[in-house]
Formats: C-alpha cells, sequence, structure tokens
C-alpha cells in the first residue's frame, strides 16, 4: 500500500537504525508525544533497535487517556438523563470515571450510541427532533476541525435538541507542562505528525527556544519514528534545539488555513485539567459564547466538574516520562484491558495497553525477575 508498506521497509529501518547508533554518543531521553507513535515504537520493536544510550519515553499524547474522570462523570450523567442519546466515539465507553464508565450507563439504561463522526451525531438529532442528542467531544487539536463543524451544521439547521460535551486539549501547554516539572527527564520531543498537520508548526519554535531542546514533526511508521529520531539525537549531540518538520508528505509550516479557521471560529481557548497531569492553564477548548446554547454542561445545568482521585493508577508518571507502563505494580494483574484502573490500559491508543499487547510476557518475565 503506498505510503504505508515503504514507510515499513525493514532494509531501511535497520539503515536508520545504524545511523543512530553512530549518532549517538551521550546519552538522551526522547518523548514521542502521540499515543499511536507509541504503539508504533512498541509493536515493532524500534525501541530494541536503539543504543542503549537512547531511552524513549511515552507522553500524554492519548486522548482518551487525559480526559479526565469528572468529564466522564458527566457525559455518565448525561447518558443516565431521559430522553438523552448520548454519542461517542467507541474507546471512550469503558474508560473508567469516579464510579462508572459508559458501558456500565448504558447496561443501566442510558441512550449510549457509538458514532464514527460527530456529523453522525447531528444527524440523530435531525432524525430524533423530540430527543436530546449529546456529542463526547474529545481530542487534541486533530479532532477540534470536525467538532467545530458539527457544531455550525447544527446551527445552520437550527437544530436546538443538538449539543456537545467539550474535552478538547492542546499538545503545546502539555509539552510546556512537562518540560517545567522538577522530575522532567525529557530532552527532546517527536511531536505528533497529524496536529501539526492542523495547527502548523509555529507554536513549537518558542518552546525549543525557552527550554533548549529540539523538536521534530514526526509520522507514525517505523521510518518515519526513526528518521525523526535520527534528527533529534543530531540536534541533541550537536547542542541544538530547532524544530524540524520530516513529515513533510503531510505537513506544512502555516499548516491547514482552513481547518484552523474552523476551529478558531467554534472555540476558545480555556484552562483544561488532565487526567494524571493536573490542571494546565490555556491547555484546551471551549465553545464561544455565541455557541453557549451548544453547550451541554450548560444546556442541562450539570453541577462544576469536581476532580477526582486518580487511586493507583501512575498514567500520570507515564505520560509525563517519569516511569513506564511495566513499572506500575497493578501492569497485567489488577489493571488490564478487561478491567482497567487507568485510561491508558483500556484506549486504543494508551501505552499501557501498547505495552500489555505487545510486551506483557517481557513486563511478567522482568517483574518475576
Amino acid at each position: 500500500m503506498k505510503f504505508v508498506d515503504e514507510y515499513r521497509d525493514a532494509a531501511l529501518v535497520k539503515t536508520l537504525a545504524a545511523a543512530i547508533a553512530r549518532a549517538t554518543t551521550g546519552n538522551w531521553t526522547v518523548m514521542e508525544i502521540c499515543g499511536g507513535q507509541t504503539h508504533a515504537i512498541v509493536k515493532f520493536g524500534l525501541d530494541e533497535l536503539l543504543p542503549p544510550g537512547i531511552t524513549l519515553v511515552h507522553g500524554p499524547g492519548c486522548p482518551v487517556c487525559v480526559t479526565p474522570s469528572e468529564l466522564i462523570d458527566q457525559a455518565v450523567a448525561l447518558a443516565l438523563k431521559p430522553g438523552v442519546i448520548l454519542c461517542s466515539f467507541g474507546d471512550m465507553l469503558r474508560v473508567p470515571g469516579a464510579t462508572i464508565d459508559l458501558l456500565t450507563a448504558k447496561a443501566r439504561g442510558g441512550d449510549v450510541r457509538i458514532v464514527y463522526s460527530p456529523l453522525d451525531a447531528v444527524a440523530l438529532a435531525r432524525a430524533h427532533p423530540g430527543r436530546e442528542v449529546v456529542f463526547f467531544a474529545v481530542g487534541f487539536e486533530t479532532t477540534a476541525p470536525a467538532n467545530a463543524l458539527a457544531v455550525l451544521q447544527a446551527h445552520r439547521e437550527g437544530l436546538r435538541n443538538f449539543s456537545i460535551l467539550v474535552s478538547h486539549v492542546l499538545v503545546p501547554p502539555a509539552m510546556r507542562a512537562i518540560l517545567g516539572a522538577p522530575d522532567n527527564r525529557v530532552q527532546g520531543f517527536l511531536a505528533a505528525g497529524h496536529v501539526c498537520a492542523v495547527m502548523g508548526t509555529a507554536e513549537y519554535g518558542p518552546i525549543a527556544a525557552t527550554y533548549g531542546i529540539p523538536i521534530v514533526v514526526t509520522g507514525f511508521e517505523p521510518v518515519d519514528i526513526l528518521e525523526g529520531l535520527l534528527r533529534c539525537i543530531r540536534q541533541l549531540e550537536a547542542g541544538e534545539s530547532r524544530v524540524e518538520n520530516a513529515y513533510a508528505r503531510a505537513v506544512r509550516d502555516e499548516g491547514n488555513p482552513a481547518a484552523r479557521g474552523l476551529v478558531e471560529s467554534v472555540f476558545t481557548v480555556v484552562d483544561r485539567s488532565w487526567r494524571g497531569l493536573g490542571p494546565i492553564p490555556s491547555s484546551g477548548l471551549g465553545l464561544r459564547p455565541e455557541y453557549s446554547g451548544y453547550d451541554a454542561p450548560l444546556r442541562f445545568s450539570l453541577p462544576a466538574a469536581v476532580m477526582s482521585h486518580p487511586g493507583e493508577c501512575i498514567s500520570g508518571e507515564i505520560m509525563r516520562g517519569v516511569k513506564k507502563p511495566f513499572q506500575c505494580p497493578a501492569f497485567g494483574t489488577r489493571c488490564t484491558p478487561e478491567h482497567p484502573l487507568g485510561a491508558p490500559m483500556v484506549s486504543t491508543e494508551g501505552a499501557c495497553a501498547a505495552y500489555h499487547r505487545y510486551r506483557h510476557r517481557e513486563a511478567v518475565s522482568a517483574d518475576a525477575r
């Protein structure tokens, strides 16, 4: 398949791994910021091809994983309201809130439906004028344009029974929060190519300059990731700190102006709490005042979300790059994909889910030793 097979070429992967080994003289810790990249690294064993001096750690690049439990609690409360259809992408249904998840809410009689686009939720609102339809709008900058379009479409059609529960978060503020933490280990970033395809690269330059770290925009296949890592290591070895675009086939420096315009017309930047990371100023999106009629918490007068204690889940330490999933004492025992303690074990992009699927046997063996 074009643009897939050639980026999984084993010979080219080995060539890039050898180039990284030749370029490495120091000890470096690099964080990939996207859950899709994490899964590729673990699935294809890319970290096992690297020299001992390089450590890859996994960032908060899974939108499901960073959605705070208090917003899931709000989604559950909406799902259990009579006359409400709660729409969500499938990977949100089993993420635990403070009490239950959306799948349990569905089992208790809530009308919870899996959709594949926010416009599917708009279509449901159109088809069921006597019901309230709420879409759980979760994601980074990548899904924000489609969710903005859904609000605009409902507005154009005059659909007054459609609203969204917004849980949008922004990547650059999270990167700053990680780099500013006292236990930070990260010396370079592999930035998420799909986020930059929408938003561009301008926001990363000040981060690279302020914290003196290289940031390389990278794709999601093995060759993409190793090419990005090679560029990052070369900068680290040379004492450089700039933004590089190693995903030029999909990313332009200016991003996608049309998509950005959609986002800016419907959303505004707000403070946001992240699961495992806590509150991060100016790190999320909320509806503009002119679209407040589509804001589900306001429409249904939901009580303010209250942050809950994460329990024994160490997802915050994992998403800050402080620990790996198998260093959690509950990994693979009390916490499994069937019975997750935290979102990173149940999400299709979660680091814990990746390790459990591709490295579970190794992790258990290491723990036994």
